[in-house]
C-alpha cells in the first residue's frame, strides 16, 4: 500500500515537473513582438519545433477568430495580440493568453474594405508590443496604443493628421516600433512622408516628406518600414513609389536611395510594391514586384545609388517575391515567390544556389526559418516545411485545411497559424 502511494506521488511529482518544465520553457522562449520576429528578419532561435502536424497530432489548441484578416500576430510571454475583421464589420484589436483563452478585445475602428474579394481587408496591418503596451493601425487610419489589460493609452487617426489616404487598396503598412518612436510610412496618391510618434502619447515628434517622380498606381506602397542595425549605424528603410530609402531616426532625412526596380525606359505604372526589404549586418535584400528585379545593397551607402555599381553587393534581375518578404539566415538568401518557388541565393554574390517548386498556390505569407527549418505558408492553407541549407529538401507537407494569408510566429516551443477562421497553437508532444 505504501509502495503504491509512493509511486502515485512520484508520478504526480514527475507530472508536476515536466508542467514547469514546460511552461520555464513557454516563458524563457523568444518574444514575438513585431510581425517578422525578434530581429525583424523572419528568424528564431527557438528549437525543437514540430516537423508534422494535422487534426489529431501536434495541435496544442485553436481559438475561434470572428473574421479575417491577413496581420500576423504578435506573442509576448503569455500574451498573444492579433487584429482582426469581425462580421459586422467592425476592426478589432483582440488580446489572448498561450492557453488559447481570449481576455478582451476594443474595436478600434469600422468601416473596412475589403480587397480583391478575400485578398485583404483593412485588418491587414499587424500590432506590434515592447511587453508592456501594444501598439496597432488600421487600414482606415485609425492607431491606438493599449496597455496589456485592454484599457486604451491614447487613439489618433492619422487621416487627420496627415491628410487623407489616396491608395487603391488601402493603408497595409505595419508600423516599426523602436525605442521611444513609432516609425510609419504612409505612401500614397495624396503625399508620401514618414512619420515618428511617440509611442507613449502618440504625438508627432517628426514628419518628413517623401519626395519621388513616381506616377500613377506607382505612387502608392503596400511594403511595411524596416530597421536596419549593426555595430556602426541604424537607421530606417521605407520601400515604394519606385524607390527604397535610408532614413535617419532622428528627423527622418534621406541618407540614401535606390531606384532601378521600376526602370524608366520601359515603365510600368502598376507596379506597386508589397514585400518589404529584409536587412541583416552588411547587407539589405529589396524586392521590387512582378518579376521584376531583387537588390542585394550594401548598408554603408550614402546618396542616389541608383546607378552606384559600388553599392550594390548583387543584383538579380528578375524572380522578385511579389508579395512574401525575403528571408536571409546564415548565409543564404530565400525568396519564396507568389507561386510557391522556393530561390536560395549565396548573400554575399547572389548566386543562384536552387531553383526549386514546393506547393503550386498563391504564396501571401511571408517565409519563417526556425530550428533549421523555413516554414512557407500558402492561401490554402497548405504549409511546406524545407531544411534550411544550400541543398533544397522538402521535409513535409501540412494542411490546415483554411485559408491563410498571415505569416507564421515562432515563440515559447511553439508555431501560431492566424488563418481566416481560427487561431492555431502547435506544438510537439
Amino acid at each position: 500500500m505504501r509502495s503504491t502511494r509512493r509511486k502515485s506521488f512520484a508520478r504526480r511529482v514527475l507530472l508536476s515537473s515536466a508542467v514547469l518544465l514546460s511552461l520555464n520553457i513557454a516563458v524563457r522562449g523568444e518574444n514575438w513582438p513585431s510581425w517578422r520576429g525578434p530581429r525583424e528578419d523572419g528568424t528564431s532561435h527557438e528549437t525543437n519545433l514540430p516537423t508534422i502536424w494535422g487534426p489529431t497530432k501536434n495541435v496544442a489548441w485553436k481559438a475561434p477568430l470572428p473574421g479575417p484578416a491577413g496581420a500576423t500576430p504578435v506573442v509576448w510571454k503569455d500574451r498573444i495580440f492579433l487584429t482582426s475583421l469581425a462580421d459586422d464589420g467592425a476592426l478589432l484589436l483582440m488580446c489572448f493568453d498561450t492557453a488559447g483563452n481570449p481576455l478582451w478585445q476594443d474595436e478600434m475602428a469600422s468601416g473596412n474594405r475589403n480587397v480583391r474579394g478575400d485578398e485583404g481587408n483593412s485588418a491587414s496591418p499587424s500590432p506590434c508590443t515592447d511587453g508592456t503596451h501594444v501598439w496597432a493601425m488600421m487600414g482606415t487610419g485609425d492607431l491606438a496604443c493599449h496597455d496589456f489589460d485592454g484599457n486604451v493609452v491614447w487613439r489618433v487617426f492619422l487621416p487627420e493628421r496627415f491628410g487623407e489616404f489616396k491608395i487603391q487598396f488601402g493603408m497595409t503598412s505595419t508600423p516599426v516600433l523602436h525605442g521611444d518612436h513609432l516609425y510609419l510610412q504612409l505612401i500614397h496618391s495624396g503625399g508620401a512622408r514618414i512619420v515618428a510618434l511617440d509611442k507613449r502619447t502618440g504625438k508627432t515628434v517628426w514628419q518628413h516628406d517623401r519626395p519621388s517622380d513616381a506616377r500613377a498606381e506607382c505612387e502608392q506602397s503596400y511594403a511595411s518600414p524596416i530597421l536596419y542595425q549593426d555595430d556602426e549605424r541604424t537607421y530606417l528603410v521605407t520601400h515604394g513609389a519606385d524607390y527604397v530609402m535610408a532614413h535617419r531616426l532622428e528627423d527622418g532625412s534621406e541618407i540614401w536611395r535606390c531606384g532601378g526596380l521600376n526602370p524608366k525606359g520601359n515603365y510600368n505604372p502598376t507596379l506597386r510594391f508589397v514585400a518589404s526589404p529584409v536587412a541583416v549586418p552588411g547587407l539589405i535584400v529589396v524586392p521590387s514586384a512582378k518579376n521584376g528585379p531583387v537588390l542585394g545593397l550594401d548598408p554603408a551607402a550614402h546618396g542616389d545609388i541608383s546607378d552606384d555599381e559600388s553599392a550594390h553587393r548583387w543584383v538579380r534581375e528578375k524572380n522578385t517575391p511579389d508579395v512574401p518578404s525575403p528571408l536571409v539566415h546564415d548565409g543564404l538568401v530565400y525568396l519564396c515567390r507568389e507561386n510557391g518557388d522556393l530561390i536560395c541565393l549565396d548573400a554575399q554574390t547572389g548566386r543562384e544556389l536552387y531553383y526549386e517548386r514546393t506547393h503550386r498556390q498563391r504564396h501571401r505569407a511571408s517565409p519563417v526559418h526556425a530550428d533549421g527549418k523555413l516554414y512557407l505558408t500558402a492561401r490554402d492553407g497548405m504549409v511546406t516545411v524545407v531544411r534550411a541549407g544550400k541543398v533544397f529538401e522538402i521535409l513535409a507537407q501540412n494542411k490546415m485545411g483554411e485559408s491563410i494569408s498571415a505569416s507564421p510566429v515562432v515563440s515559447g516551443g511553439r508555431i501560431y497559424f492566424r488563418t481566416f477562421e481560427n487561431l492555431y497553437c502547435i506544438e510537439e508532444k
